[in-house]
C-alpha cells in the first residue's frame, strides 16, 4: 500500500512538472517569429539614434540588429541575455529602462517624491484659501462712531428741507 502510493505521488509529481515545462522556441525546431523578435527588441532603444525603440526604427543597423536577436532567440538565448550583449556592447544607455542599481535608483525616486511634495503644497495652498482671514480688533477709538455721526447730521439736513 506504501509503495503504491509512494508510485502515484511520483507519476503525479511527473505529470505537472511536464504540464509546467515551458518549451523554448529553439528546442522546438522552429524559428522564432517576428513578434518574438519585436517582444525583446521593443525594450531596447536604438544605440545609433537617439529615443527610437529598436523594433521600430528604419535603420539598416537596426534592422541588422534585429537580425541579430533573431539569430540569438534560434539558438536559444533568453531575453535577459539578449539585453546584457547589447548592455555590454552599447552602454545601459540602449535599455528602455535604467537598470535599478547605483544612481539610476534616483529615476525612481525623484518623480514620486516631487509629485508628493507637490500634492502636500497643494494641500497647503488650498487649506489656506479656505480659511478667512480675521483681522484682530484694533483698540482706540471707534470707526463707527464718526458714521454714526455722520448719518445723524445728515438726518438733522433732510428734516431742515422740508
Amino acid at each position: 500500500m506504501k509503495h503504491t502510493l509512494r508510485f502515484t505521488f511520483f507519476v503525479l509529481l511527473l505529470v505537472l512538472a511536464g504540464l509546467l515545462a515551458n518549451p523554448v522556441s529553439a528546442q522546438d525546431g522552429q524559428p522564432p517569429t517576428d513578434d518574438d523578435v519585436n517582444q525583446v527588441a521593443k525594450e531596447l532603444y536604438c544605440p545609433v539614434c537617439e529615443n527610437v525603440p529598436l523594433d521600430v526604427c528604419a535603420t539598416q543597423a537596426c534592422a541588422q540588429w534585429r537580425d541579430l536577436i533573431r539569430l540569438k532567440l534560434s539558438q536559444g538565448e533568453t531575453e535577459s541575455q539578449i539585453k546584457q550583449y547589447f548592455v555590454e556592447n552599447y552602454g545601459a544607455r540602449v535599455l528602455n529602462e535604467p537598470p535599478r542599481e547605483g544612481l539610476n535608483w534616483l529615476a525612481y525616486l525623484v518623480p514620486p517624491v516631487i509629485i508628493l511634495i507637490g500634492a502636500g503644497f497643494l494641500v497647503r495652498a488650498l487649506r489656506m484659501m479656505k480659511k478667512p482671514v480675521v483681522a484682530a480688533p484694533v483698540k482706540g477709538p471707534s470707526v463707527e462712531a464718526p458714521a454714526d455721526d455722520y448719518v445723524a447730521r445728515l438726518e438733522e439736513e433732510v428734516k431742515k428741507q422740508k
